[in-house]
């Protein structure tokens, strides 16, 4: 590596990417199946996920009370048509 040259981005492999969440990595591996989760890279066959990703993924969520809309949301791991009770 050359002085001075930045540090390539740093890459977590799914059960890796489910500790720095506090999820598990079936729960990450629903979300990539519904396209509800964090971005994600295959590389060699292996999922891999950036931890700017991760954390970028994760801030949407943020809010400071419950009142609070925030500034988007985390969706849940399941497809979208099912978010909302059949007859509502």
């Amino acid at each position: 590596m050359y002085e001075g040259s930045p540090m390539p981005a740093r890459f977590l492999r799914t059960s890796e990417a489910g500790r720095f969440l506090g999820l598990s990595g079936r729960t990450l591996e629903k979300h990539r199946t519904y396209g509800t989760g964090p971005t994600y890279r295959k590389i060699g066959g292996r999922v891999v996920y950036a931890i700017a990703d991760l954390q970028e993924w994760a801030d949407r969520g943020a809010q400071s009370s419950t009142s609070d809309p925030g500034r988007g949301r985390v969706r849940p791991a399941r497809p979208d048509d099912a978010e909302a009770p059949a007859g509502f």
